[in-house]
């Protein structure tokens, strides 16, 4: 169980909630964006970190990352190969939440393990929020209590990393229930997180299918007034 005050209660707090896709927004105007999300009343923000290699195209860094003048909670999803060796560099950015892919690393509990032993420096003394994302093909017996002991958050992709344009992969939504048993069988407090093709059409049978957590990035951002798109997920997502 987490301590209280870490971040794990701070993200469990906020549940069930939207995990903003930052990478969407306009970037000549990121600071003006991270602002209103933060009057919108979204408590953290989402970065895709891909390295061309696990995932097909390249992004950003720890750079990145570090820019981000924010108090918001900041969610770095690694879509890398074998991310043991980079994961401190992120951590020292800011990260408070890391995933990491089941599919990137031969010794994925190992980088599990590595990351438990790491702190958030935007809430000093609390453990870094361990998340394990498994693409849509990727069989859920992955989740066995070796993995399970060493994670706060499972992440179901419903889309294949890295290609845009993809839609939302229906049968994430049986994956999630299946998921949510296993959680309850094993017996700690784990979050679930649906990520991936997120529009406000679909987002309602994401929420009723039980995710604390949906990342969104282009819903928020294409079109309209973001704060407005923020509300409308929002509660679409609080009514499922």
């Amino acid at each position: 169980m987490a301590a209280a005050g870490s971040v794990h209660e701070h993200l469990r707090s906020l549940c069930p909630t939207l995990s903003v896709g930052v990478l969407s927004a306009d970037l000549m105007r990121l600071g003006d964006e991270l602002s209103l999300l933060e009057d919108a009343g979204v408590g953290t923000i989402h970065v895709d970190v891909m390295d061309g290699r696990f995932a097909p195209v390249l992004t950003v860094g720890p750079a990145f990352i570090k820019g981000l003048r924010t108090p918001l909670l900041k969610d770095i999803h690694l879509m890398v190969h074998e991310p043991s060796d980079v994961i401190p560099e992120y951590v020292a950015a800011g990260a408070d939440i890391i995933t990491v892919h089941v599919e990137s690393a031969v010794h994925i509990h190992r980088v599990l393990q590595r990351l438990g032993q790491l702190e958030s420096t935007h809430m000093p003394g609390s453990q870094i929020v361990r998340g394990l994302a498994l693409g849509p093909a990727t069989p859920l017996e992955w989740l066995t209590p070796p993995l399970l002991d060493q994670v706060e958050m499972v992440v179901l992709l419903a889309v294949d990393p890295g290609w845009s344009g993809q839609r939302f992969a229906v049968s994430a939504l049986d994956r999630l229930a299946r998921v949510k048993t296993i959680i309850e069988a094993h017996g700690r407090p784990i979050l679930t997180c649906v990520d991936g093709g997120i529009t406000r059409e679909n987002i309602g049978a994401v929420a009723a299918a039980g995710a604390d957590m949906v990342v969104a990035g282009s819903a928020v951002f294409a079109g309209g007034d973001t704060v407005e798109n923020v509300a409308a997920l929002m509660t679409a997502l609080r009514a499922g």
